[in-house]
This record gives structure tokens, sequence and C-alpha cells, in this order.
């Protein structure tokens, strides 16, 4: 019996392939009512020592022969696709940190693979709710370099497509996703950076970046908010600037966010909120400088008078 030919599809449940054919049968409206409610319980992560995983394996591995990389880190399974991430190493001598990653959408019912992202130093977290309680993302942040000294992160999420039957990437553009952080520094500008992950009254999830920057003297300091969410209506990612009333209002919420207090996998979505510009926001500022202790020590020139320099007595 030849593996390669074996169609993982084949293999799954009756009510999974059942639900998988009246999905592609069903159309766009009816689709998204009765087939878009996807549970985690749908998705599986693939193990490599598993016999009976061993199929799968090998069909994303036949699926992948002609692009490049070197191992096949992770393979998750959700229905007739399957979300992997392979590593790739620069030379047999490179040191393992320094890999590279790409993440793949592989179809589990006939040979093809499209990349969604590549970064380095990825790191899944959990589930998320963009698209709703009912549709949960898989969250992921990577940075893009592994050998510059100041790497920037992004976050992206990854959900399953019923429409199409693929896995895709949010908010996507080129190699880059929604930026979290970036270590670049510009001589004599001070930059500080918040972001959050909220869940909005109706239970949905939005990403919220506050990148401020102080030039000191040379010009008054700007602010720059943006919100990552995905269209209720369409399931289309969004990305929001943020103009002065709303963005006065994502500031607070993004200094108070905590979504780790919720799920605890989730706490990496969380940075900045103790920073200078939310200690000014919740009336800190003065709390946080008091930190640093007067100087009491009298000058080396101080000969204890109060006559101004240069005045004759």
């Amino acid at each position: 019996m030849r593996i390669s030919q074996r169609r993982p599809l084949l293999h799954l449940s009756a009510r999974v392939r059942r639900a998988v054919l009246t999905c592609a049968a069903l159309g766009v409206a009816a689709s998204t009512v009765l087939c878009a409610q996807t549970p985690v319980d749908a998705f599986h992560w693939i193990s490599f020592h598993d016999p009976k995983d061993a199929p799968t394996v090998q069909w994303v591995t036949n699926s992948l022969q002609a692009e490049k990389w070197t191992a096949i880190r992770e393979i998750g399974v959700q229905w007739d696709a399957a979300l992997v991430i392979t590593s790739e190493r620069k030379t047999p001598q490179s040191a393992p940190p320094q890999d590279t990653y790409t993440v793949w959408n592989v179809s589990l019912s006939k040979h093809e693979a499209q990349p969604l992202v590549h970064g380095a130093n990825p790191r899944i977290l959990n589930w998320t709710a963009f698209g709703g309680a009912n549709l949960p993302e898989l969250g992921m942040i990577y940075d893009d370099c592994t050998d510059c000294q100041t790497p920037s992160m992004f976050f992206t999420a990854v959900y399953y497509n019923i429409h199409d039957h693929v896995w895709r990437a949010r908010w996507v553009r080129g190699d880059q996703t929604a930026p979290l952080w970036t270590g670049n520094i510009v001589e004599g500008v001070t930059h500080q950076q918040v972001y959050g992950l909220l869940t909005e009254p109706n239970g949905r999830q939005v990403l919220g970046t506050w990148s401020h920057f102080d030039y000191g003297k040379a010009k008054p300091a700007e602010d720059f908010l943006f919100e990552y969410s995905v269209d209720p209506a369409s399931g289309l990612d969004q990305t929001q600037a943020l103009g002065e009333k709303h963005g006065a209002e994502m500031k607070v919420r993004l200094c108070h966010a905590n979504p780790g207090q919720a799920d605890p996998l989730l706490a990496p979505l969380a940075r900045g909120q103790d920073s200078e510009i939310c200690q000014e926001l919740s009336g800190g500022k003065a709390a946080t400088r008091a930190g640093r202790k007067p100087v009491t020590t009298p000058p080396a020139n101080n000969h204890g008078r109060s006559v101004p320099p240069g005045t004759k007595n």
C-alpha cells in the first residue's frame, strides 16, 4: 500500500466528512450560518509519533516537496486543510535560533500548498475571538529577523475559511501583519509603544496599538493609534487609523489591557501598560518620577553664599 496516495480527508470521521461536504454544497449564505460555527474541537495538532497520523504527515510532506524548508515543526488539522509550520536552516552548521519559519496552508484533498507568513521566532499563543466567540482564530506573534539587533514583532490570527476550505492569516501585507513592537531607534526621538488585545461587549476581540513619538523641542509630539479587527458582516480584515476622539478612548483602554487575566496564554498580547505615557494618562506621572531621588549634596564650588555668581559684594 502506497501511503502517499491516501487522502487524509477520507480518513476523517463520518460526521466530519458529512459536515465538510455539506458546507461545500450549501453556498455562501447558508454556510455562513450553518457551517462557519467551527468549534475548537474540530482542530487538532498532529503527533509525529502516532501511527494514525502518519498518513497526514506523509501527505503534507509530499505536498511541500517542491518548497524550501529544513524541518516540519507543526501540523494542525481542521477538516480538509492543514496549518503547517516549517523551519529553514541556512547551513547544517547554523545555530537553530537563526532558523526562519514559514506558515503554510496545505490542502488535504489535493496536493496544494500556499505560504501564509514568513518570519522568525514564531510563538503560537491560543485561540482568539476576532471573528466572534464561535469562530476561534489562532493567535501568533513572530519577529521579522533573527540576525538583526532591533527586530520588529508582528501579530496575526490564522483561521480556517469554511468557504474556500483553506487556512488564512489576518492583516497580511507582504511578510508583515499587524505590527506590535519595533526596536528601531531614531536619534533625538523618544519612542514609546503600547499594545493590547481588547474584548468588545459583543464578545469579539480587537487589537489596539499606540505609538508615541516625542521630538523634544524640535516639534510637537505625535501619537499614532490603530485598531485591527474583523468586519462582522463580511469577515474581512480591518485596519483603522483612529482619530482624536476614538484615539483618546483607545489610549485609556490600552493602558488597562490585560488579556492574560482571562487567558494566561494570551498575556503576551499586552505590553507597555507600565510606560510613562500610560502613567501620565492615569495620573501617575508624579509617582513614577518620584522614584528618582533628589540630589542633596552641594556642588563642589558651593560656599554657602546666596549671592548670584558674578555679583559684587
